[in-house]
């Protein structure tokens, strides 16, 4: 092979996925037609699952000195301030991260770039994918390069992060039914002051749509996302100055414009591709799925994508799995993305319609059922999982098993196993679990009760077991995050339970990693 993964595409999607490849040590080549980084983008809402994510690539604390830290969402309406969504309390025992990190996806890619710049592979940019061949065991692709000359390669697997017009699905024959919204959105980078919350995001809802504040850093720095009056919609002179009533009529007449750095109006569609993978090709991120801005979930839905993908990836490249492992991703990310789209999809509606009805729904009641529902703990804790990411299970997927039903609200097969601060060692000091778990690895942990006599399968180092002391500090831990006392947990390299139960049976480890994960048998010493 010329190379083990061909990468087209070098936004945040493309370079999430190179680094999760680089970390494992498989060779990647990662293109992108483009002359070089976006300098300028509309996605900046960094959640806290990608937080977690960038912690274990050593990128967390540089992304949030890098951002601005919004802690709650504050809902306005006819120019009064109806109620505010915290963040930070409904997500403190959920995440390490528990807010929204405002960063544009210029510098997300920016961050990425310099970590796989590090491990020693780089973009080549200017670089088209024309053709793909696909064979039974490779695929032959044609690559028009910077100089214009025309390059074949042999490679193993193509991976489509290329965007919403992507080549990579268009050539593997790929459908991606949906249509696009009748509105024109405008966004702006601006130097303002008003009513805002600071350091927070502001959702103003109007008669016909809605306007969103980020803060970003810097003095009076923000960046507005909003509609572009039906009036302007096919001006073909259209600027920032022309929208500036329309923002003093909804978000007050309080607010002071003193500079416009940037201005882009743009259409959103709605769209998800059909399939996920055809043979040897894969789509992720944009060039998988496409929907609204609400809620701030589409870049951090294509990282997601990248990190289901990347460990299953790297196991069949390196010969350690057999390829039908691969057949999950479209398994557990599709159902994602037809979820993603279904609820922005019913939401985005709702807030752009032009009915009378709707619009009064939006401005006299929506801000105040909200402001009104987020008082309530459990209603806080279940918008924050769902805005977060932390949410997302895969329990009904193939890779996910069960020994024993454990209760309701414990954490289950498929899900992402929670954050928890335990002692690892008896009479050791308390320590951040997910700090401590290498995600290269799987990881078995065992609460209240030893390993068992017969011997877990021998996987070197592509699995770390931890025995969990019973201690008080512990149990307590346990019962805030309802992991049962006695249990078992193991955890794919991404955080999710692929197998549980209350008694660690060898026989069924083993036989989840020949049969599920489909290690190969020099993989499964006894």
């Amino acid at each position: 092979m010329d190379t083990d993964v061909l990468i087209v595409g070098a936004g945040p999607t493309g370079l999430m996925l190179a680094n999760q490849l680089a970390r494992r040590g498989v060779r990647a080549l990662i293109i992108d037609r483009h002359a070089g980084p976006s300098q300028q983008t509309r996605a900046l809402g960094v959640q806290a699952r990608t937080l977690e994510i960038y912690a274990k690539m050593g990128l967390a604390e540089r992304a949030i000195g890098q951002g601005k830290i919004g802690t709650g969402a504050n809902l306005w309406a006819n120019g009064q301030r109806k109620g505010r969504v915290p963040l930070g309390d409904a997500g403190k025992e959920v995440s390490p991260y528990p807010y929204i990190l405002v960063l544009g996806q210029d510098d997300n890619e920016r961050l990425m770039g310099e970590s796989l710049n590090a491990a020693g592979v780089s973009v080549q940019w200017n670089t088209e994918l024309l053709a793909i061949e696909q064979r039974s065991d490779h695929a032959m692709v044609t690559l028009k390069q910077a100089d214009g000359s025309v390059r074949g390669l042999k490679v193993a697997w193509v991976a489509g992060c290329d965007g919403s017009r992507s080549a990579v699905r268009e050539l593997s024959g790929i459908e991606f039914p949906g249509a696009p919204y009748e509105q024109v959105f405008f966004v702006a980078d601006v130097e303002m002051t008003g009513t805002m919350v600071p350091d927070e995001v502001n959702v103003y809802l109007w008669q016909a749509g809605f306007h969103l504040f980020f803060p970003m850093r810097g003095q009076d720095h923000w960046r507005i996302v909003g509609i572009v009056p039906p009036a302007l919609r096919d001006s073909p002179t259209l600027d920032f100055a022309a929208l500036t009533p329309s923002l003093l009529g909804e978000a007050g007449v309080n607010l002071s414009l003193k500079n416009c750095t940037w201005f882009s109006t743009y259409r959103i569609h709605h769209r998800h591709a059909a399939n996920f993978r055809s043979g040897r090709c894969f789509v992720l991120g944009d060039a998988a799925h496409v929907h609204s801005p609400v809620g701030a979930q589409g870049m951090n839905t294509g990282l997601q994508d990248a990190y289901n993908l990347g460990w299953k990836l790297a196991l069949v490249v390196q010969g350690r799995a057999d390829p039908a492992l691969l057949d999950s991703y479209e398994e557990e990310r599709l159902p994602v993305a037809e979820q993603l789209l279904n609820t922005t999809d019913r939401g985005f509606r709702l807030i752009v319609s032009a009915h009378p009805l709707a619009g009064l729904l939006r401005t006299q009641i929506i801000a105040r059922v909200a402001a009104f529902a987020m008082r309530r703990k459990f209603i806080q804790k279940i918008a924050f999982r769902a805005v977060s990411q932390t949410g997302i299970h895969y329990r009904k997927g193939s890779l996910s098993s069960a020994l024993a039903r454990f209760p309701g609200k414990a954490p289950q097969a498929g899900d992402r196993f929670p954050w928890l601060k335990l002692k690892l060692s008896a009479g050791g000091p308390v320590q951040d679990l997910f700090e401590k778990l290498d995600d290269r690895r799987f990881q078995l942990l065992v609460f209240g009760q030893p390993l068992p006599a017969e011997a877990l399968p021998d996987l070197g180092e592509l699995m770390q077991v931890h025995v969990i002391p019973a201690d008080a500090t512990n149990a307590a831990e346990l019962d805030r995050a309802k992991v049962p006392q006695t249990a078992f947990y193991l955890l794919r390299p991404d955080g999710h339970v692929g197998l549980c139960g209350a008694i660690l049976d060898s026989a069924a480890v083993t036989d989840y990693f020949r049969q599920r994960v489909r290690l190969g048998p020099a993989e499964l010493r006894a």
